[in-house]
């Protein structure tokens, strides 16, 4: 058992992502998987298409991961449908997310893809909502002579965790395993600072 984990209620952590040709969501499978190496957490995972159905779920999880592929140097146009109808379904009725964790994730393309674009989107529509905001914490890789492309965090995000999907292949290949690593680094991460702040609350009463 992860030696921060203690006995109690699961931590639900939701993942809220957008994918159009299955990329970004195999990067949000990564991240579940991540998640799920943490005892004690409970992760659901959700495409903006089904999002209607969970309001209540995402109102009731912990963390909240966000994902979209970036196009044009934003999030997709149906993520962005997203974060819209938050405006009407979780701030219309109280700021039903203050507290929470958030964090997030894209895939483009190109190697750079204007990514640092759509993570501050999602840092910024998490501020919005009054979240907390959990980074990568991982160092940037494959900057030197003796790195990798099979470094976690090769493409050398801070804010998120980047993947890039070669346009000519499918999600069978696409992303490489680092970026899917670099996934799983994140959804660990998100688990345990859950974890690490639900005991802290529980502590102070």
């Amino acid at each position: 058992m992860n030696n921060i984990a203690a006995a109690g209620s699961a931590i639900r952590i939701a993942i809220v992502y957008h994918s159009a040709y299955g990329h970004t969501r195999r990067q949000a499978e990564a991240v579940k998987t991540g998640v799920q190496e943490v005892d004690c957490t409970d992760v659901l995972l959700v495409s903006v298409e089904d999002v209607g159905r969970h309001w209540d779920d995402l109102n009731d999880a912990q963390a909240i991961i966000f994902g979209a592929p970036t196009y044009m140097a934003g999030a997709s146009a149906a993520f962005k449908a997203f974060e819209e109808a938050t405006s009407s379904a979780v701030m219309s009725k109280g700021y039903l997310w203050k507290d929470k964790l958030a964090a997030g994730f894209t895939n483009s393309g190109a190697r750079s893809g204007d990514k640092l674009s759509t993570l501050i989107q999602f840092a910024l529509f998490a501020a919005q909502h009054g979240m907390h905001w959990v980074n990568l914490d991982l160092p940037p890789a494959n900057s030197s002579a003796s790195g990798s492309e099979a470094d976690l965090n090769r493409l050398g995000f801070w804010l998120g965790a980047g993947a890039q999907s070669n346009t000519d292949e499918g999600p069978d290949t696409a992303p490489p395993a680092s970026d899917l690593a670099t996934a799983r680094h994140l959804g660990k991460r998100v688990a345990v600072t859950a974890l690490q702040l639900a005991r802290g609350r529980d502590t102070l009463g």
